[in-house]
């Protein structure tokens, strides 16, 4: 049996340059670290910016007078009223309710410009073009990579690169030059903090990525560190947190079903799962997604049991580390909901023993996104 070949995105060359611990993700030989270490990456990017290499994500656009009204059946988010510039967080659901996989939706003059999980791409466009590809034209941009700039310190060192760039708010994005080449910025990300997701020529990654860690601002930083901050600012990781038998109720993710897509609203339903996710809506649901620190010093990981005192199983942990920023152990976990409620006290079960565990509100750290 031959080995999988691992695939390498436009900045391959960059990251062995410059050190990195790779590792297989997704298909892609990615890196999880360079030298200075996961824990000095994450809290430079909470004190600075840090450049992530997110190319291994699938890039695509929707054209076509009817691509929003279209993807709107796909998804239960407001696409048709999103305004030119303005971007949206959302999730492909199946028949159950479930989450195929999450992305970002940004209108663009023209089009709208998708962002999806890497493991999940290939289904994700298979799914377009068989349930909308008459409605509209689905348009993978396998040529285009996408850095992710992050920290209180990004908008400093991009504006150096393009001054207008500092306007752009959370969620919003417009075209820009960037040393000389045609890019797409978008002001979002996936640690908590400020910062821009650039969409660039795969032929012009490199010499993008080498004008930002020009800057004194910007170190690199690899998926270690961006795990630990996504999950210290209480996001998702598609295929640990959320799954395709977990539904955006059970997820804690309503906040990304827009009134106008629920029941009684305007253009609610006609999405996979919708009367399933509407009742979840009306009448609750037995299991929820929550956060949980640690009450002792022991980090506690994904697929750690969580139980009761008496020992009765409560639920699963589907991440967990012990948290640079927070300075105690972290967890997401799906809890039954009459245990899901803030401070109740459980336990996760590690090597055979009990750690106790108090249920808590996210994000563990407060976003610092820029909202003008």
């Amino acid at each position: 049996m031959s080995a999988t070949v691992l695939q390498k995105t436009p900045l391959h060359a960059l990251h062995l340059e410059l050190g990195a611990k790779m590792v297989p993700f997704a298909g892609y030989d990615m890196p999880v670290s360079y030298p200075a270490g996961i824990l000095a990456e994450h809290r430079h990017c909470r004190a600075s910016a840090a450049l992530f290499d997110v190319s291994h994500m699938g890039q695509l656009r929707l054209l076509g007078d009817n691509a929003a009204k279209a993807l709107e059946s796909l998804v239960p988010v407001d696409v048709v009223d999103l305004a030119v510039g303005k971007q949206r967080y959302g999730f492909f659901t199946n028949a159950s309710g479930g989450i195929l996989d999450d992305l970002m939706i940004t209108r663009r003059e023209g089009d709208l410009f998708v962002i999806v999980n890497a493991a999940c791409k290939d289904a994700d466009i298979k799914h377009l073009v068989t349930h909308i590809g008459h409605r509209c034209t689905v348009q993978p941009l396998p040529d285009r990579a996408l850095l992710a700039l992050q920290g209180p310190r990004a908008v400093t060192a991009l504006s150096r690169l393009n001054p207008a760039l500092a306007k752009l708010t959370f969620m919003t994005g417009m075209s820009a030059t960037l040393a000389g080449t045609d890019c797409f910025v978008a002001r979002s990300g996936y640690t908590g903090e400020d910062g821009f997701e650039i969409s660039v020529p795969a032929s012009q990654a490199e010499a993008l990525a080498r004008a930002l860690l020009a800057s004194t601002e910007v170190q690199p930083a690899g998926l270690g560190a961006r795990d630990t901050l996504r999950l210290e600012a209480g996001l998702c990781l598609y295929g640990h947190d959320i799954n395709n038998v977990t539904t955006p109720v059970e997820a804690g993710l309503t906040w990304a079903i827009q009134k106008v897509r629920r029941a009684g609203g305007a253009r609610a339903g006609g999405y996979p799962g919708a009367n399933v996710i509407d009742g979840q809506l009306a009448l609750g649901v037995s299991t929820k997604r929550v956060g949980m620190v640690g009450l002792e010093r022991v980090p506690v990981r994904e697929g750690a049991l969580i139980v009761d005192a008496q020992g009765h199983r409560l639920g699963h942990v589907t991440s967990g580390t012990l948290a640079p920023t927070v300075n105690h152990p972290i967890a997401m976990a799906y809890l039954a909901a009459n245990h899901a409620l803030p401070n109740h006290e459980v336990y996760a079960q590690v090597r055979g023993k009990n750690q106790p565990m108090r249920v808590s509100a996210m994000p563990f750290t407060p976003h610092r996104y820029f909202r003008g």
